[in-house]
């Protein structure tokens, strides 16, 4: 009997945006997100806004909360370091209630963390007193729920860290045409 290893599925991460009622995903697309980035472009009720650096996502995003939009930032923990001052200027200083999903870049279970970036991840975090999840896998997924909780009763940002790449394992070989006129 083999098993296999548990995994996230970008499936069960867009479920989560949708369960809370994300209208907009604002990102710096990369290779770690490249499957999750296919499905949410396939999804019409998902509206992705790409970005040129992370910094640039909380602008966005708290331009669209303010349109009475719900959006999610969605940046790798090298980036979170780079968008410190928008974070600290925008979403604290102005009370937000936002979620940032944040790829946690050379973090490993294994005691062994050479990725600086990874190593500075929770204490940059914790430095701001941003509170955030760990998410691994799918059944971690509804973490993603309780950090929108949160972050909506508190009027705060909420971090929720994404400790394994978006796996795109049995993906569809074509992805749903998406809609014309859409962004």
């Amino acid at each position: 009997m083999t098993s296999q290893q548990a995994i996230l599925s970008p499936a069960a991460m867009i479920q989560e945006f949708k369960k809370n009622g994300v209208t907009h995903v604002v990102c710096l697309p990369d290779s770690e997100t490249n499957y999750l980035y296919e499905m949410m472009e396939a999804d019409p009720s998902l509206d992705i806004v790409p970005v040129a650096r992370e910094g640039e996502t909380m602008a966005i995003a708290a331009g669209l909360l303010v349109g009475g939009k719900l959006p999610v930032c969605l940046i790798q923990n090298t980036g979170m370091l780079e968008s410190g001052d928008s974070i600290r200027g925008l979403a604290l200083d102005l009370n937000l209630p936002m979620v940032l999903i944040i790829g946690y870049r050379g973090w490993t279970r294994h005691g062994v963390t050479p990725d600086s970036a990874a190593r500075f991840t929770e204490p940059f975090l914790q430095a701001l007193n941003i509170n955030y999840y760990l998410v691994e896998t799918d059944e971690d997924a509804p973490r993603i729920s309780t950090a929108f909780q949160e972050a909506k009763a508190n009027n705060r940002p909420v971090a929720v860290l994404i400790g394994d790449e978006y796996h795109g394992f049995n993906r569809p070989t074509e992805w749903p045409a998406r809609p014309k006129g859409r962004g």
